[in-house]
Protein backbone atom coordinates (compact mmCIF):
# COMPACT_ATOMS: atom_id res chain seq x y z
CA UNK A 1 0.00 0.00 0.00
CA UNK A 2 1.46 3.23 -0.58
CA UNK A 3 0.67 6.66 1.56
CA UNK A 4 -2.06 8.05 -0.54
CA UNK A 5 -3.97 4.58 0.01
CA UNK A 6 -3.66 4.30 3.41
CA UNK A 7 -4.79 7.94 3.92
CA UNK A 8 -7.76 7.05 1.84
CA UNK A 9 -8.63 4.25 4.15
CA UNK A 10 -8.11 5.96 7.28
CA UNK A 11 -10.17 9.22 6.21
CA UNK A 12 -12.98 6.78 5.06
CA UNK A 13 -12.74 5.13 8.45
CA UNK A 14 -12.89 8.06 10.34
CA UNK A 15 -16.25 8.47 8.54
CA UNK A 16 -17.55 4.75 9.47
CA UNK A 17 -16.44 5.18 13.22
CA UNK A 18 -19.94 7.56 14.00
CA UNK A 19 -21.89 5.24 12.59
CA UNK A 20 -19.89 2.10 13.72
CA UNK A 21 -22.88 0.25 15.18
CA UNK A 22 -24.76 -0.06 12.30
CA UNK A 23 -21.78 -0.99 10.12
CA UNK A 24 -21.29 -3.85 12.59
CA UNK A 25 -24.82 -5.09 11.80
CA UNK A 26 -24.71 -4.29 8.23
CA UNK A 27 -21.31 -6.39 8.44
CA UNK A 28 -22.26 -9.28 9.54
CA UNK A 29 -26.05 -9.37 7.81
CA UNK A 30 -23.87 -8.85 4.38
CA UNK A 31 -21.63 -11.79 5.44
CA UNK A 32 -24.27 -14.20 6.47
CA UNK A 33 -26.40 -13.20 3.71
CA UNK A 34 -22.75 -13.79 1.63
CA UNK A 35 -22.37 -17.46 3.15
CA UNK A 36 -24.41 -19.14 5.70
CA UNK A 37 -21.91 -21.79 6.51
CA UNK A 38 -20.00 -18.55 8.31
CA UNK A 39 -22.90 -17.98 10.17
CA UNK A 40 -22.84 -21.59 11.78
CA UNK A 41 -18.72 -19.89 12.90
CA UNK A 42 -21.26 -17.73 15.30
CA UNK A 43 -23.73 -20.03 16.66
CA UNK A 44 -22.80 -19.41 20.62
CA UNK A 45 -20.84 -15.73 19.86
CA UNK A 46 -22.63 -12.52 21.65
CA UNK A 47 -23.16 -10.68 18.10
CA UNK A 48 -23.18 -7.52 20.48
CA UNK A 49 -19.84 -7.68 21.93
CA UNK A 50 -18.33 -9.58 18.39
CA UNK A 51 -19.51 -6.39 16.83
CA UNK A 52 -17.66 -3.91 19.17
CA UNK A 53 -14.24 -6.19 18.91
CA UNK A 54 -14.87 -6.16 15.20
CA UNK A 55 -15.07 -2.15 15.60
CA UNK A 56 -12.18 -2.14 17.80
CA UNK A 57 -10.09 -3.98 15.80
CA UNK A 58 -10.49 -2.35 12.28
CA UNK A 59 -10.00 1.04 14.07
CA UNK A 60 -6.12 -0.63 15.99
CA UNK A 61 -5.43 -2.00 12.29
CA UNK A 62 -6.43 1.22 10.64
CA UNK A 63 -4.66 3.44 12.61
CA UNK A 64 -1.63 1.08 12.22
CA UNK A 65 -1.57 0.90 8.86
CA UNK A 66 1.47 3.16 8.28
CA UNK A 67 3.42 1.61 11.18
CA UNK A 68 2.90 -2.34 9.26
CA UNK A 69 5.87 -3.42 11.86
CA UNK A 70 4.08 -3.03 14.84
CA UNK A 71 0.30 -4.00 13.66
CA UNK A 72 1.72 -7.29 11.79
CA UNK A 73 2.17 -9.50 15.34
CA UNK A 74 -1.29 -8.50 16.16
CA UNK A 75 -2.42 -9.14 13.03
CA UNK A 76 -0.93 -12.88 12.76
CA UNK A 77 -2.40 -13.96 15.76
CA UNK A 78 -6.12 -12.86 14.80
CA UNK A 79 -5.06 -14.94 11.93
CA UNK A 80 -3.99 -18.24 14.21
CA UNK A 81 -7.01 -17.41 16.17
CA UNK A 82 -9.34 -17.25 13.18
CA UNK A 83 -8.15 -20.69 11.83
CA UNK A 84 -9.23 -22.39 15.59
CA UNK A 85 -12.50 -21.27 15.43
CA UNK A 86 -12.84 -22.92 11.61
CA UNK A 87 -12.07 -19.95 10.17
CA UNK A 88 -10.47 -21.00 6.57
CA UNK A 89 -8.30 -19.29 3.68
CA UNK A 90 -11.40 -19.43 1.71
CA UNK A 91 -13.55 -17.35 3.47
CA UNK A 92 -11.23 -14.71 3.52
CA UNK A 93 -12.49 -13.02 0.18
CA UNK A 94 -16.29 -13.51 1.11
CA UNK A 95 -15.32 -11.45 4.22
CA UNK A 96 -13.62 -8.60 2.08
CA UNK A 97 -16.97 -9.20 0.27
CA UNK A 98 -19.51 -8.42 2.71
CA UNK A 99 -16.70 -5.65 4.23
CA UNK A 100 -16.75 -3.73 0.75
CA UNK A 101 -20.13 -3.94 0.39
CA UNK A 102 -21.32 -2.23 4.01
CA UNK A 103 -18.46 0.45 3.27
CA UNK A 104 -20.05 1.13 -0.15
CA UNK A 105 -23.65 1.33 1.68
CA UNK A 106 -22.19 3.32 4.69
CA UNK A 107 -20.61 6.10 3.11
CA UNK A 108 -22.56 6.32 0.11
CA UNK A 109 -20.86 8.82 -2.64
CA UNK A 110 -17.46 8.98 0.06
CA UNK A 111 -16.80 5.39 -0.79
CA UNK A 112 -15.10 6.30 -4.19
CA UNK A 113 -13.31 3.87 -6.77
CA UNK A 114 -10.10 5.09 -5.48
CA UNK A 115 -11.08 4.49 -1.70
CA UNK A 116 -12.71 1.38 -2.56
CA UNK A 117 -9.13 0.22 -4.34
CA UNK A 118 -7.39 1.02 -1.20
CA UNK A 119 -9.72 -0.58 1.06
CA UNK A 120 -9.31 -3.34 -1.04
CA UNK A 121 -5.17 -3.25 -0.99
CA UNK A 122 -5.40 -2.92 2.79
CA UNK A 123 -8.28 -5.99 3.10
CA UNK A 124 -5.75 -8.34 0.59
CA UNK A 125 -2.86 -7.47 2.76
CA UNK A 126 -4.59 -8.32 6.02
CA UNK A 127 -6.30 -11.25 4.61
CA UNK A 128 -2.67 -12.45 3.27
CA UNK A 129 -0.66 -12.31 6.47
CA UNK A 130 -3.20 -13.86 8.44
CA UNK A 131 -3.72 -16.81 6.14
CA UNK A 132 0.12 -16.83 6.13
CA UNK A 133 0.42 -16.80 9.80
CA UNK A 134 -2.42 -19.39 10.34
CA UNK A 135 -0.87 -22.02 7.64
CA UNK A 136 2.62 -21.30 9.27
CA UNK A 137 1.05 -23.26 12.96
CA UNK A 138 -0.82 -25.73 10.50
CA UNK A 139 2.75 -26.81 8.67
CA UNK A 140 4.54 -26.78 12.20
CA UNK A 141 1.90 -28.80 13.80
CA UNK A 142 1.93 -31.37 11.03
CA UNK A 143 5.47 -31.08 10.61
CA UNK A 144 5.90 -31.83 14.32
CA UNK A 145 3.11 -35.09 14.42
CA UNK A 146 5.07 -36.59 11.27
CA UNK A 147 8.33 -35.98 13.11
CA UNK A 148 6.73 -37.69 16.50
CA UNK A 149 5.71 -40.50 14.13
CA UNK A 150 7.57 -43.95 14.94
CA UNK A 151 9.73 -45.38 12.25
CA UNK A 152 8.97 -48.50 10.48
CA UNK A 153 10.91 -50.51 7.66
CA UNK A 154 9.89 -50.27 4.51
CA UNK A 155 9.68 -53.30 2.07
CA UNK A 156 13.32 -52.44 1.40
CA UNK A 157 14.42 -52.84 5.09
CA UNK A 158 15.17 -48.99 5.25
CA UNK A 159 13.84 -47.17 8.41
CA UNK A 160 11.71 -43.97 7.35
CA UNK A 161 8.78 -42.10 9.67
CA UNK A 162 5.54 -43.38 9.53
CA UNK A 163 3.05 -40.52 8.66
CA UNK A 164 1.06 -39.47 11.99
CA UNK A 165 -1.92 -40.03 10.33
CA UNK A 166 -1.08 -43.46 8.71
CA UNK A 167 0.44 -44.45 12.62
CA UNK A 168 -2.86 -43.40 14.02
CA UNK A 169 -5.09 -45.58 11.83
CA UNK A 170 -2.52 -48.20 12.23
CA UNK A 171 -2.94 -48.63 15.59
Amino acid sequence: MDATQIALVKDTFALVEPIQEQAAVLFYRRLFDLDPNIARLFATTDMDRQRKVLMQTLAVVVRGLDRLDQVVPGVQALGRRHRTYGVEASDYPIVASALLWTLDKGLGGAFTPAARQAWSAAIGLLAATMIEAADAIEERDRVGAAEAAPEVEDGFGLAKRRDARTASAAA
